[in-house]
């Protein structure tokens, strides 16, 4: 690679201060060493373009490098000999100190940090380029659960984009688009900081026979016509299993029942929500001769109103 420090960060002599900043931040985010580990050519890297940009970045110490008094390194080429160039002077060591402190206050390492690491952890990282410890990057994931799942609970196991797997615990009631938060499962802190958090959002199947409106869970279940005159005992579905639930005499198709307890645990409140079973009659495709007759001579007698008026 060029020894030029235009050629190490990829721009050419005439490029303006934003330019330079832009392509400093670009190698930065591609070449910090927490995001190669064990790459010592990455990290060589790291240290030249770091190194080029504080030059680079400083207007006057760019000046300098272009008009060959100092080198890459920043030292001198030639002696200074010029009034007031003596170390209490403009051009003295004081001069250079301060240029050098310009140079780190115009530019922040917590700007690159924060890009790499999020903005959430801009803080610590600007803590990381100073080599204190600071916390790793949350890293985000998107899990699908069935909806039986999602009211159980269950133990599932995720398969990370980089490799590996993340087991975890999917709590009874949980909703969809829910965040679970599990610490210390993100990336590696810096400096021997904390690990950051693995945030794993919910995602919950549509069921074909159960819905959920809050704590509860609502279902139909089709009942015949006999059974919603006469009454009789059915069976119906829970997430947890079939109860038996009895129809009264004269159950109108529609008509709600409720079962306690049998709905979505809510673990802030510690109750639990119930099942709505909402019944529906359901005629045959084809109507017995006997069923029709019978209707027929019952119409004839009653005049029995169902709200239509």
């Amino acid at each position: 690679m060029s020894d030029n420090l235009y050629d190490i960060l990829g721009g050419q002599r005439r490029a303006s201060e934003d330019e330079i900043r832009r392509a400093f931040r670009k190698l930065a985010k591609e070449l910090h060493p927490d995001l190669n580990p064990g790459n010592a050519a990455a990290a060589e890297r790291f240290k030249k373009v770091s190194a080029a940009n504080e030059i680079l970045s400083d207007p006057e110490k760019r000046r300098q490098y272009d008009a060959g008094e100092i080198d890459g390194k920043g030292e001198p080429r030639r002696p200074q000999w010029r009034a007031g160039a003596g170390p209490f002077g403009q051009g003295g060591a004081g001069h250079r100190a301060r240029a050098h402190s310009q140079g780190f206050e115009d530019f922040s390492f917590s700007d690159i940090f924060s890009d790499v690491f999020g903005r959430g952890g801009a803080g610590s990282a600007g803590g990381a380029a100073r080599g204190f410890p600071g916390k790793g990057q949350d890293v985000r994931y998107t899990l699908e659960v069935d909806f039986l799942e999602s009211i159980t609970g269950a133990k599932k196991r995720v398969t990370l984009p980089e490799g590996g797997v993340l087991d975890l615990s999917v709590p009874e009631g949980v909703t969809d688009g829910q965040v679970l938060r599990l610490k210390g499962k993100g990336m590696r802190g810096v400096n021997s900081g904390p690990s950051g958090d693995a945030l794993v959002e919910i995602k919950v199947r549509p069921h074909p026979q159960f819905k959920r409106q809050g704590d509860d869970v609502l279902v139909d279940v089709p009942i015949t016509i006999d059974e919603a005159v006469l009454g009789a005992k059915i069976e119906v579905p829970t997430t947890t299993g079939r109860v038996q639930l009895t129809i009264p005499k004269g159950t109108s198709s529609g008509k709600t029942f409720r079962l306690k307890g049998k709905g979505v645990v809510n673990r802030q409140t510690g109750t639990t929500g119930d099942e709505l079973v909402s019944v529906k009659i359901v005629l045959p495709d084809q109507i017995d001769e006997s069923l029709a007759y019978f209707l027929s001579e019952w119409r004839q007698k009653n005049a029995y109103d169902p709200g239509r008026r």
